[in-house]
């Protein structure tokens, strides 16, 4: 005697909204969104753009600068001030894998 068994009912996805950003059918490669002129995208950290510019800019600081008055201006301007600069540079070394 054979066995009744009732059809199987596969439920179905709700609809949706279609996304540009969706895989398109077949394809492993994610589809990004067109965007209307490169100027708009968001640069992120360690881009070449970023590390041209900085380097121009530090090229003509370089250029234009005095260092040797910018060093002095920086020097601590008393005994206190040195000492407050050298335990802030000793706990950043503290918490660095390099030189300690």
């Amino acid at each position: 005697m054979p066995s009744r068994t009732t059809p199987r009912v596969l439920q179905q996805q709700p609809a949706r909204e279609s996304d540009a950003q969706q895989q398109q059918s077949g394809s492993n490669d994610f589809q990004p969104k067109p965007t209307a002129q490169k100027k708009e995208q968001q640069i992120g950290e360690g881009s070449y753009e970023a590390s041209r510019d900085y380097k121009q800019r530090a090229e003509e600081y370089m250029k234009k600068a005095d260092v040797e008055a910018d060093a002095e201006a920086a020097k601590p301007r008393s005994e206190q001030e040195a000492r407050d600069l050298k335990q802030a540079e000793e706990e950043g070394r503290s918490h660095s894998k390099g030189e300690r």
